[in-house]
């Protein structure tokens, strides 16, 4: 796992000013505390069979074969949640959390359009419309439009993803953003931008994040470091200024070969990340829900190099303080052959949208009108997951 180490000169180079430092201008803070959200995207379609692992389901073994997750109990086995499932053994943090009450698991969700392609799937994902290309901003971006400006978005990276960009203000940073001191671009660009109020106050307002992220004693987070990457997003996220709905990109899960390795790299770190923000922030955390989600699953069987292929159904993650305490969301189809979708994924039995839906109205007060006409357009017969999910 990669994160990129970016000084200002390549930061504002690559992602270009309008991106990178996008404001906040019209923010405005709610009196109180406010809730928080972070959206964990894995990227590369993450294997959910390996994930939250379905050892209790007589075709599991024979299906996955040397690439099957052993049993809670056995050497290197699942760590056991409920109904006959298990956490990979690398969500050592993630299952004290489920311990605690604090985490939950949908094991069979997807996207509403069938896609095998990662950059289409990543476009419906973060579009949060019905198919491809639908929307030309991003879901998470009209969320903060229907809170009526009461939260603060962050995305984390060189460049905004497409779940936050639209017309509500966020502000962006990128790990490793450090100030240095014989950098002149920022003044330079200050005066070039005085007399334009749009760029002018977007680049005010990345420096202003920048800022923060120094005040906080982040300075520079380490190539690989991935538990001080949590730990840096928390402290952005802390105080009366702090994001609260923040969006973040893992890459490589795209294991077509030798998977058990690489997920457990990816695991582990994904792992770290939110052991980073569970304690990063603090009480904070007790109104936080961080959700990870990703494109698409990966097949049912190996293949012949020992990965998995492009699927359809896979898992997703809910940690967090604010969570109720509960195990499955959603329906599990089984991996019975009759059930697997053209006979080679697992078969959703939810759309990835109602989770979301779930937790942006319960959590973050996103009214349900808002979130079937606006945020998730035409998406009305797609209730959102579960009263009571946070």
């Amino acid at each position: 796992m990669t994160y990129p180490h970016l000084n200002r000169r390549l930061f504002l180079g690559a992602a270009g000013v309008s991106l990178a430092f996008a404001g906040r201008a019209s923010a405005q803070s709610a009196a109180g505390p406010r809730n928080k959200m972070v959206l964990i995207i894995a990227r590369g379609a993450m294997d959910g069979l390996s994930v939250t692992v379905p050892y209790g389901d007589a075709n599991y073994v024979p299906l996955r074969g040397g690439l099957a997750i052993p049993a809670p109990g056995q050497p290197n086995g699942a760590l056991a949640l409920s109904e006959g499932f298990g956490l990979h053994p690398s969500l050592k943090g993630l299952h004290d959390l489920y311990g605690a009450g604090q985490a939950r698991f949908a094991p069979a969700v997807a996207i509403p359009t069938r896609i095998r392609s990662h950059f289409d799937a990543q476009d419906v994902l973060e579009n949060g419309g019905e198919g491809l290309r639908q929307q030309t901003d991003g879901w998470l971006n009209r969320a903060l439009a229907a809170s009526g400006a009461r939260y603060h978005g962050l995305s984390i990276g060189a460049q905004t993803p497409l779940i936050l960009r639209g017309s509500a203000p966020t502000s962006s940073w990128a790990p490793g953003g450090k100030i240095e001191g014989g950098d002149r671009i920022a003044s330079l660009l200050q005066d070039l931008y005085v007399e334009d109020p749009m760029l002018g106050t977007n680049l005010a307002r990345g420096l202003e994040t920048e800022l923060m992220a120094m005040v906080a004693g982040d300075g520079a987070v380490r190539r690989n470091d991935v538990a001080g990457l949590g730990a840096a997003v928390a402290r952005l996220m802390s105080g009366d200024q702090g994001a609260d709905l923040v969006a973040l990109s893992i890459d490589g899960w795209d294991t077509h070969a030798r998977q058990l390795g690489q997920l457990q790299t990816r695991l582990t770190g994904l792992d770290q990340v939110i052991g980073g923000l569970h304690r990063g922030l603090g009480t904070d955390w007790d109104r936080t829900v961080v959700v990870v989600a990703t494109e698409f699953g990966r097949t049912a069987r190996a293949n012949g190099t020992q990965g998995t292929d492009h699927g359809t159904g896979s898992s997703l993650l809910l940690a967090g303080g604010a969570l109720k305490q509960g195990g499955l969301v959603g329906d599990w189809p089984t991996l019975a052959e009759a059930k697997l979708f053209e006979d080679r994924d697992l078969a959703p039995t939810l759309d990835v949208r109602s989770v979301f839906k779930g937790v942006l109205r319960d959590h973050m007060g996103v009214d349900r009108a808002a979130l079937d006409n606006r945020v998730f357009p035409g998406s009305a017969a797609e209730a959102p997951a579960y009263d009571g999910l946070v």
